[in-house]
């Protein structure tokens, strides 16, 4: 029962980490700023800064990983 109220959930057992490395290696820093306008994206980016603050910032979060749905769907 538990497991069908995941199957409509594409970012199920993706961890945050995956989702921005991905993202990091398909667009690079320099997008990622410009799609999603955070500072940990545009000063000094690192995956550890980035993971903190995200996970620190729902609003910022939803926003990297309605990216990612987006780039998932492009590579279709």
């Amino acid at each position: 029962m538990k497991n069908d109220a995941h199957k409509n959930n594409p970012l199920h057992g993706i961890k945050l980490l995956e989702i921005l490395e991905e993202l990091e290696a398909h667009y690079g820093w320099e997008m990622l700023g410009t799609f999603v306008n955070i500072r940990c994206f545009n000063h000094d980016p690192s995956i550890q800064s980035c993971l903190k603050f995200l996970r620190k910032t729902p609003w910022a979060r939803d926003k990297v990983e309605a990216l990612y749905l987006l780039m998932l769907r492009k590579s279709d």
